[in-house]
């Protein structure tokens, strides 16, 4: 009798455990510390001065992590140099720099030691899966966690924002068109997103729903050039030149949406400004 109740009990309890929805995918950034996730290109004074400003302005101490940036690029002897050159453009002229393509040596504690005083992080562009490559479940990756919970600062320019997500957009090692290659993993600063970068000066604003149909999941950010999004737990604000575009599969607009033909909900966008604020967890605008 009691074998025969066993397998209808079974039966009832995986149609209950079926019938219950399941739990909602919560995005959100860093409990403590700030991202600034930079959508590429030249950037203004304006982005990379927020950056100086958020790690600690004078006092700042900062690295700068190069890793994606092609191997062409380090074997210039001037490659430090450039890098200096560049930072101090913004008046930034007491940084270090980290780079490996040795994920043993990321979890080397001599090699991590600068991340444990820095006040800020910025990830130069390149091809993001070098930077996965290279510090994902490593030393280092703990080390960026730790800065954050001290209250500090990560940026990153192009695949420095890419990275920035937990699904790795364009990680593909042959061909960055692939929306989902070899490399899916980010170090996951932001949870249950993906990042795109470069979007409107490259015509990329459809590029994102190879991603999204397959992961729906996720929420969808795309950030054109010069242009950031400053992130704090639940909630980023616009910052730069141009547009973010969001794709949560709803839609927003400053004048309404109620006579607009929109199309179905898996295929929605919307772009946002600077000075316009948006709750990842909630995955609407707040309005102004």
């Amino acid at each position: 009798m009691k074998k025969r109740l066993i397998l209808p009990l079974f039966c009832l309890f995986f149609n209950i455990l079926q019938a219950q929805p399941l739990p909602k995918p919560i995005t959100t950034g860093p409990a403590k510390g700030t991202l600034l996730v930079i959508g590429g290109g030249n950037l203004g004074q304006d982005i990379m001065q927020r950056f100086k400003t958020l790690a600690g302005g004078d006092t700042a101490r900062i690295v700068v992590i190069p890793t994606a940036l092609d191997d062409d690029f380090f074997k210039q002897d001037s490659a430090e140099n450039i890098l200096r050159k560049y930072f101090g453009g913004f008046n930034m002229d007491e940084i270090q720099i980290l780079h490996t393509r040795d994920s043993a040596l990321a979890n080397d504690p001599d090699f991590v030691k600068p991340l444990l005083t820095a006040t800020g992080v910025f990830f130069m562009g390149g091809r993001q899966w070098r930077l996965a490559d290279s510090y994902l479940h490593t030393k280092v990756h703990d080390a960026l966690f730790q800065l954050l919970n001290r209250g500090g600062v990560i940026a990153g320019s192009s695949a420095g924002a890419t990275i920035q997500g937990s699904y790795l957009a364009r990680g593909d090692t042959q061909n960055n068109q692939i929306m989902m290659g070899d490399h899916e993993e980010g170090l996951g600063f932001i949870s249950n997103i993906a990042i795109d970068q470069h979007v409107l000066a490259r015509n990329r604003q459809f590029d994102l729903f190879d991603i999204l149909r397959q992961r729906p999941e996720l929420l969808g950010i795309g950030i054109d050039e010069n242009t950031a999004i400053e992130v704090r737990a639940d909630t980023f604000e616009v910052i730069g030149n141009s547009y973010v575009v969001v794709y949560d599969q709803t839609f927003w607009s400053r004048e309404g949406s109620e006579l607009k033909n929109l199309p179905p909900s898996s295929d929605l966008f919307y772009f946002l400004r600077a000075g316009d604020r948006y709750n990842m967890r909630e995955r609407k605008v707040l309005e102004p």
